[in-house]
């Protein structure tokens, strides 16, 4: 399999390159991401109890930090490598692992192998969306690029909705074990699509040792320093909200912690089936200040929770409606931003930079969460996460503003 995909056929990107987004290559990404997405995202809602069987309790904040720690680490690599040895490769590589973790996770059963295997689990998404994110932008027309994304992103979210609701059932219906079988079936077949897709990179090098080792500059790429600003601040509620929804769900009284995963990635659906197109039309810019303005409303709602108020139910689904409105708005349109700012030939390492901010931003939030959550009594801890998540959504939101302001006024003068 891994000699296929290192000499698959080496299709450039203006071959693939149409006027129409919906392309054979294109659902065949769309199909692959949404298997991928599902497999990662449905062990979410049953990892801390999980961790907390093994006698971990105190280290469930690491679920989620040392995922996105790895993630964070592999970006620059595999932004690289994206850029030399192909796209395909590259996500086949991310799906791989988590085929791999999915299968061992029932074999590991102390504290420590359980939170080396996290660290380990990570890889997969700090390799696949990188190729994945270049991939889209190689064959689909820089104007469409907010389109094409949201329509990707459709596929995406709606494995990330329905894996943690299927997650459950297959942990409460069978056993934890049998959740973790599932996962890495998905895995699986999630690299078998990817075997049908043609690569899109035009000069490609085959893999060797000396490409893991990288130069200053090709660990971040200064062009998409302004999405990784945004993203970081905002993907610190992410942290947050993977870290703590379950524990907010048990205390309500609602027993399928993935539920309020499910809504949010619902509501996300939903804005991207009927904004796919905005960010096109009007700009990046505008549509990331109001994502980021509805995020700061849903990390208010959250801090407004009182588990003895017969209305914290309607406050709950109200908050994650709202978080999925924004980062159904917000994926998409910093994607396309960041490819509308990089050079194609460094394309994978923009890319790379931007989920850097996003691994970042959810391994602080998860982190600092944890920590708050087991040093603060009652609500306290959940209040104080969520109020600083919506503290730093704010900033990204008045740093949007600025930019948005900015760029009128070099309009306004050059004309």
């Amino acid at each position: 399999m891994v000699s296929y995909l290192l000499t698959s056929s080496n299709t450039t990107s203006a071959t693939l390159r149409s006027t129409s987004l919906y392309t054979l290559p294109f659902w065949l990404l769309c199909a692959s991401n949404f298997l991928f997405s599902a497999s990662f995202q449905m062990l979410i809602p049953e990892l801390p109890d999980h961790l907390t069987r093994l006698g971990g309790r105190e280290y469930v904040g690491l679920i989620i930090a040392l995922f996105t720690l790895t993630a964070g680490i592999s970006r620059p690599f595999s932004g690289k490598l994206t850029d030399t040895i192909g796209r395909v490769p590259v996500m086949a590589f991310g799906s791989l692992v988590c085929f791999v973790c999915g299968f061992l996770y029932p074999y590991l059963l102390t504290v420590w192998g359980f939170l080396m295997l996290r660290l380990v689990h990570g890889f997969s998404t700090g390799t696949k969306p990188t190729a994945t994110a270049a991939y889209v932008a190689d064959v689909v027309p820089a104007d469409r690029r907010g389109e094409a994304m949201g329509a990707l992103g459709l596929f995406t979210a709606t494995g990330m909705s329905l894996g943690p609701a299927i997650g459950s059932w297959l942990a409460d219906a069978f056993s934890i074990n049998v959740l973790f079988w599932v996962s890495s079936m998905f895995a699986l077949l999630s690299i078998g699509i990817l075997l049908r897709m043609p690569e899109t990179l035009p000069v490609r090098q085959p893999f060797r040792f000396g490409l893991l080792k990288l130069k200053a500059n090709e660990v971040f790429d200064k062009q998409a320093t302004k999405p990784f600003i945004v993203l970081l601040l905002q993907s610190f509620s992410s942290g947050a909200v993977l870290t703590l929804a379950p524990a907010l769900s048990t205390s309500l009284g609602i027993t399928n912690k993935g539920l309020f995963f499910t809504v949010y990635t619902i509501a996300s659906l939903a804005v991207r089936l009927t904004f796919s197109r905005s960010s096109d039309r009007y700009g990046r810019v505008p549509v990331l200040a109001l994502s980021t303005a509805v995020l700061v409303v849903s990390m208010i709602l959250l801090t407004l929770i009182d588990a003895g108020d017969p209305n914290a139910s309607v406050w709950f689904w109200a908050a994650g409606i709202c978080f999925g409105l924004s980062w159904g708005m917000n994926s998409p349109t910093v994607q396309a931003w960041t490819a509308d700012l990089s050079d194609e030939a460094t394309r994978g390492r923009a890319m790379a930079t931007m989920y850097i901010a996003l691994e970042a931003g959810i391994g602080l939030g998860a982190v600092v969460s944890g920590w708050l959550l087991n040093h603060f009594a009652g609500e306290a801890g959940l209040d104080a996460s969520f109020g600083l998540s919506g503290l730093l959504a704010a900033v990204a939101t008045l740093y949007l503003i600025g930019l948005w302001r900015q760029r009128n006024r070099s309009t306004e003068q050059s004309q």
